[in-house]
């Protein structure tokens, strides 16, 4: 069980990544977006591309990076978000891409890590 410090990091860190991927120059369309049990943070455009961004942030590194914390498991579960979020829109022929903003926020800095294609 996620404490409520553990939201606020999260929720400060999804912030952030959607400021990230603004900067990039992508088109943010929904964030938290929710299928069956599962959330995808971040749905943006990357020119045509759409693509299915996970948030991952650390306030130290007592479990690893925060990158790490993708599991198969995880990335299966988006994967399953991903495709109730096409069906959804009735989205089809529409190249995807699966990225990992990885945060790390600690010592007064924030490191972000961007990892395309992650999965």
């Amino acid at each position: 069980m996620k404490g409520p410090g553990t939201k606020v990091a999260g929720d400060e860190g999804e912030l952030l990544a959607m400021q990230e991927l603004k900067r990039l120059g992508y088109s943010i369309v929904e964030m938290k977006y929710r299928f069956g049990h599962g959330e995808i943070d971040i749905i943006a455009r990357d020119g045509d591309v759409l693509v299915f961004c996970e948030v991952k942030t650390r306030k130290n590194d007592e479990f690893g990076p925060p990158e790490y914390a993708l599991t198969k498991k995880k990335q299966a579960q988006i994967r399953k978000v991903a495709t109730g979020y096409l069906y959804e829109h009735e989205i089809k022929e529409q190249e995807c891409r699966f990225d990992v903003v990885a945060i790390r926020m600690w010592g007064g800095r924030t490191e972000i890590n961007y990892i395309k294609n992650a999965f």
